[in-house]
């Protein structure tokens, strides 16, 4: 029987099974597979042998005889959900050597991906030592009938991945509970770094053929929309992606040379994904300028990454307020996406209408996984911007790391607002929702505090992403209505306030999910999520992303450092992809400056020098950042190392001072702002400036604030000077950079 039932589902729905090896594991050992469809018991039944037994509930067998048939016989091992001997009984099955398949979410996942898992099965682990073996499996969540949201298919490819025989990581010094929590962490882990994994393995390998299985499955479904109401379903994305590539590729045959990074000069508009996508079905990198910088900064970016023709728009160009001459004397070529389009004609669209009315995938010129995708510029807050290499697989693999963390599905609305020359925009707020399937509106201005919290109600989106100053922006002016569909709320890229998020709560009720990243991996690093969130952290490190701290003097202590011939850092809970250690290795929060690596992490940077110092760390990113990472994995920012200042011998964490000084003056209103730099001083070695554009605050003010967060005398601001204004960045970060030079200009 088993062999004709494998038959048919290899018939059916081109069933494979892979590394099966394993289930050869001796006993005792639970199977623990993800749970997304009610034929999920047949897919694995046909790769087990006799001695193995589902746990079902005899409780829903006596539904009805069917019910019965299926989950009470000599192949399934009933038990009384409701009984406190339940677990009781699994356990002494298993320590006479049984094996158990265990749907450890208690129930068929409602978002087709990864649910809770109910501690028990930690307290399983714990008592009998059992191995691990995990299962994924892959396309299940499509049948017909699975309670999953999004398209379904009859006949779906599914296939079913098995782990090695995992051996959870016992200690002795644990009670039972402790054990039962950290134990399920770990088997979590296990999990989605297993779906992560196999995604990575057997998901298309490069972001036009990601986008284009999604189109191929929906090609009617509307996926962009912007602020001038224009929508695009997948098909007419690929559509004008086909036509734009070939009036791109025509322009650049008629210029003196076709070089393979182009610049795309554009705002949040349904044209830019098209351009994108243009670019890559010609084999071209397209190189994303800022355009909040000014024109001096994003000639200094054209020059680091030989741009010879910038894509852009006349309509743009005049609504932005930037001339075209200093382009053109710099010797660039700007392509105007008013004249290209006038070079479409009706025969042209025919053609490519019919050529992807079967057929879906672009021409990409053989483009490979390690291919560079984009050239993003650095954010330069600090300093000089960097240009960062992202290649396919760097952003897919961040796509698949989130998606295996969060329960984003089909029907999710995401409001994009961040521009798309950032990381965050582009990654999370664009080619998440394309790869997905989700819908996406892209709204070309974060600024606009009183229009987008309209438009989001009007759009009924579930998914916001932005940053703490916008946020502030968005509570001072929307209703309290105005975010009743919304289910995640994500901040990065600047600290998230306390008072932000206690508006957001109180006001709006919504949790504030805070997430932290790079513009060099991809940009996700970190998030909290609504199944492991830690108000005040940045959330637990993706799957498959390895970390180290390194000591730096005068900030906390970095965890004891592995020896010369180990690869990974011990504490990591994911340095070994195998068997992730939930287990904290010293009594203290270890604190440092971060090293991470995984396959999100950048290619390298266009500048030399910087990435020779990348190249030179042998894959491992320096974030520059301060952290410390707690016992369950949590991270939390402490601020950047170029954000401390050394006072009288000790160091002082300006993000620390500027969390203080935020919302702790309510009576002077919602607009008032203040930034914390420094400046050189012979007594104490540097001596904190508060920058703020409230002139009535006062120095006893300041020192209040700071001494009811806690923090001592060094952290009180020995001045105070007035602005117009704190600069931002087109990303709503504060400008330290220019901040620094303006109070430079006021001695």
């Amino acid at each position: 029987m088993k062999t004709l039932l494998r038959l048919l589902v290899r018939l059916l729905f081109r069933f494979r099974a892979f590394n099966e090896a394993a289930l050869r594991t001796p006993g005792p050992v639970l199977l623990i597979p993800n749970h997304t469809s009610w034929f999920d018991w047949l897919f694995l039944g046909v790769c087990l042998e006799d001695d193995w037994k589902f746990v079902t509930s005899s409780t829903t067998a006596k539904k009805s005889w069917l019910h019965k048939f299926v989950m009470v016989n000599d192949r399934t091992f009933p038990i009384d959900n409701a009984s406190p001997y339940a677990v009781k009984h699994m356990a002494e099955f298993l320590l006479k050597g049984g094996k158990l398949v265990l749907f450890a979410e208690g129930r068929l996942s409602k978002t087709g991906t990864l649910m809770k898992l109910f501690d028990g099965t930690g307290f399983l682990i714990h008592k009998t030592h059992a191995k691990v073996i995990t299962a994924y499996l892959r396309g299940a969540s499509r049948l017909p009938y699975s309670p999953n949201p999004g398209w379904k298919r009859c006949f779906p490819t599914v296939t079913a991945h098995f782990s090695d025989a995992l051996s959870a990581p016992h200690a002795e010094h644990l009670s039972t509970s402790q054990s039962r929590a950290l134990f399920t962490r770990w088997l979590r882990d296990a999990m989605v770094g297993q779906q992560f994994r196999t995604e990575m393995d057997f998901g298309p390998a490069t972001l036009p053929a990601a986008i284009a299985e999604a189109a191929a499955d929906m090609p009617g479904k509307v996926i962009l929309e912007d602020a001038t109401l224009s929508a695009l379903t997948y098909r007419k994305l690929l559509l004008g992606a086909r036509l734009m590539g070939e009036r791109i590729a025509a322009a650049g045959a008629a210029s003196a040379s076709s070089p393979s990074h182009i610049g795309v000069l554009l705002p949040n508009v349904n044209a830019t994904p098209v351009v994108l996508l243009a670019l890559w079905q010609q084999g071209k990198v397209p190189a994303v300028l800022n355009y909040s910088t000014g024109t001096a900064t994003m000639l200094a970016c054209i020059e680091l990454a030989g741009l010879k023709q910038v894509v852009t728009s006349r309509t743009f160009l005049a609504r932005a307020k930037l001339d075209a001459a200093p382009f053109e004397q710099a010797g660039v070529q700007l392509l105007y996406l008013e004249d290209l389009r006038k070079l479409i004609t009706s025969w042209d669209k025919a053609t490519a209408f019919l050529s992807t009315l079967f057929n879906f995938q672009l021409s990409t010129f053989n483009s490979q996984p390690s291919d560079t995708a984009v050239i993003l510029f650095t954010s330069g807050s600090e300093g000089v911007p960097k240009g960062v290499e992202l290649t396919h697989r760097n952003i897919l693999a961040n796509i698949r790391q989130m998606m295996a963390v969060t329960d984003l599905t089909d029907q999710d609305r995401l409001f994009n607002c961040l521009p798309l020359f950032h990381s965050f925009g582009l990654t999370v707020g664009l080619l998440v929702p394309l790869v997905r399937g989700m819908y996406c509106f892209i709204y070309p201005s974060p600024l606009h505090y009183r229009v987008i919290p309209s438009v989001l109600y009007d759009r009924d989106c579930t998914v916001l992403l932005s940053t703490n100053t916008f946020l502030n922006g968005y509570g001072r002016k929307a209703h309290t209505y105005d975010f009743r569909s919304m289910r995640y709320l994500f901040a990065a890229a600047e600290k998230l306030q306390e008072a932000t998020a206690q508006t957001w709560s109180q006001r709006f009720g919504v949790r504030v999910l805070e997430g932290y990243g790079a513009t060099e991996c991809a940009p996700c690093l970190s998030v909290n999520t609504p199944l492991e969130p830690s108000y005040g952290s940045v959330g637990r490190f993706m799957p498959g992303v390895e970390w180290r701290l390194e000591s730096v003097e005068g900030i906390g202590e970095a965890p004891p450092q592995p020896p010369p011939h180990q690869p990974t850092a011990p504490h990591s809970p994911n340095a070994n992809p195998q068997t992730p250690d939930p287990r904290p290795q010293t009594p203290a929060v270890p604190t440092g400056r971060l090293f991470v690596r995984g396959p999100n992490i950048m290619k390298g940077y266009l500048n030399l020098d910087a990435n020779a110092k990348f190249q030179a760390h042998g894959g491992w990113y320096d974030t520059g950042d301060i952290v410390s990472v707690d016992a369950d994995g949590f991270v939390t920012i402490r601020g950047r190392l170029k954000r401390f200042a050394k006072i009288s011998g000790e160091m002082v964490s300006l993000t620390a001072v500027e969390d203080a000084l935020a919302g702790a003056f309510p009576h002077y209103g919602l607009r008032m702002a203040t930034a914390v730099v420094t400046r050189p001083d012979e007594d104490k070695g540097e001596a904190l400036i508060c920058c703020t554009n409230e002139p009535r605050l006062t120095s006893a003010e300041i020192r209040d604030a700071i001494k009811s967060k806690g923090l001592s005398n060094l952290c009180v601001p020995r001045e105070i000077v007035v602005v117009k204004e704190i600069p931002k960045l087109g990303t709503g970060k504060t400008n330290h950079r220019e901040l620094q030079t303006m109070v430079q200009s006021k001695k």
